[in-house]
């Protein structure tokens, strides 16, 4: 647990501070800084107690005496990374249970080698088991807020949501070899990486910081923009056009038993977070908050207005709370899954650095081919 990873995993984190004598006066339901107590100093925390804190128990009695006292607690936070279910974040521990959605990469490599190989990873389930609270959340009708209503416009009229334009349509009978697909991914890449540029010039606080921010932030998330954006906004072509080509493209032998470990861990963790998003059905609105939001992380190096960004990504933050529990106020727990999606897509778009760049297509071929078998199943 350091700095530079200390918001991998939100779960481990707080665990190492419990053990290191945080007091938990310094832990906020939303998630954000400005719960720290400077006046008080390391405490002595039994593991009793840590255990009721991580599985959840001591918020849920304190919350249970909020909700009798007054009622106006603020439910809709992402919490301590600690989801309402008791199960750590996504970026967490890897869930006992596991799942056959990888049958689709498994039926895939028996088509070509006609032995099954074992599947190595488990899945995250836990993303899409949230215990919900709603019964205890009264209904209330309400408006937005116009100042969110304004940033929300301005946000949307930044973004580009035109079809993508690099061309993904293959005549039938034609077999795609692993170059083209590859060389086809670049271009897809490239397309999407433009428009992220695009984008940041077009955004409204572009002037509020210096352009070396801005190239900082934008060289450090643009993985992880690309990887946002078309699980939502194109996902109908990366999940239709982009399929269709894949599936013309047959792996050899060879390129199957070398799939690396790092791939079988993106593609799992790529599956249940289409699934996820699939879940939701994501407004614009939403997916250009979550834009902006993953955009402005402060904890990346070499940054100089780190309050300044803190602030906007606070702004952003409740923005897309407000929205939320105005136009869905029937899921008290949706924009606490939309912000769980955030470290989960910064882990994946880690991890695709370390997976080796010959096996990309095969990669993208047995994720889509396995999102497509799941959906099918449905």
């Amino acid at each position: 647990m350091s700095r530079k990873q200390r918001n991998r995993c939100q779960y481990c984190r707080l665990l190492k501070c419990l053990q290191m004598g945080m007091n938990k006066k310094a832990i906020r339901e939303d998630g954000m800084p400005g719960g720290r107590n400077k006046s008080i100093g390391p405490v002595q925390i039994s593991d009793e107690e840590i255990e009721r804190i991580m599985s959840g128990q001591e918020f849920e009695e304190e919350a249970n005496t909020s909700w009798s006292n007054n009622g106006d607690s603020d439910h809709s936070s992402v919490g301590n990374g600690v989801s309402e279910s008791n199960q750590p974040s996504p970026v967490s521990t890897l869930s006992s249970s596991r799942s056959t959605e990888l049958n689709g990469f498994s039926s895939l490599r028996d088509q070509y080698v006609g032995t099954p190989g074992p599947v190595h990873y488990q899945y995250l389930p836990h993303l899409f088991n949230y215990s919900t609270h709603s019964a205890m959340i009264p209904f209330q009708t309400r408006s937005l807020d116009p100042q969110s209503h304004t940033l929300i416009n301005q946000l949307l009229a930044a973004e580009d949501m035109e079809p993508l334009s690099t061309p993904m349509l293959i005549e039938d009978g034609y077999k795609v070899s692993q170059s083209e697909l590859f060389a086809l991914l670049c271009r897809l890449a490239d397309e999407l990486l433009f428009r992220q540029i695009t984008w940041v010039k077009k955004l409204p606080f572009f002037c509020e910081l210096s352009i070396k921010d801005y190239t900082c932030l934008l060289s450090t998330t643009w993985q992880e923009l690309i990887l946002l954006s078309s699980l939502t906004t194109y996902s109908k072509q990366i999940f239709g056009d982009l399929a269709d080509v894949t599936s013309k493209y047959s792996p050899s032998e060879d390129e199957l038993h070398r799939f690396s470990e790092e791939g079988m861990e993106v593609m799992e963790r790529l599956i249940y977070l289409y699934r996820k998003f699939s879940q939701l059905k994501v407004s614009n609105e939403e997916y250009v908050c979550m834009k902006a939001i993953n955009f402005l992380n402060q904890d990346i190096q070499g940054l100089s207005s780190i309050s300044q960004l803190e602030q906007l990504n606070k702004r952003y933050w409740y923005v897309c709370q407000d929205f939320t529990e105005y136009r869905y106020p029937h899921q008290p727990n949706r924009f606490p899954d939309l912000m769980m999606c955030l470290p989960e897509i910064r882990y994946i778009a880690g991890k695709l650095l370390n997976v080796p760049l010959e096996q990309l297509p095969l990669l993208f071929k047995a994720f889509l081919h396995s999102c497509k078998t799941s959906v099918t199943k449905e």
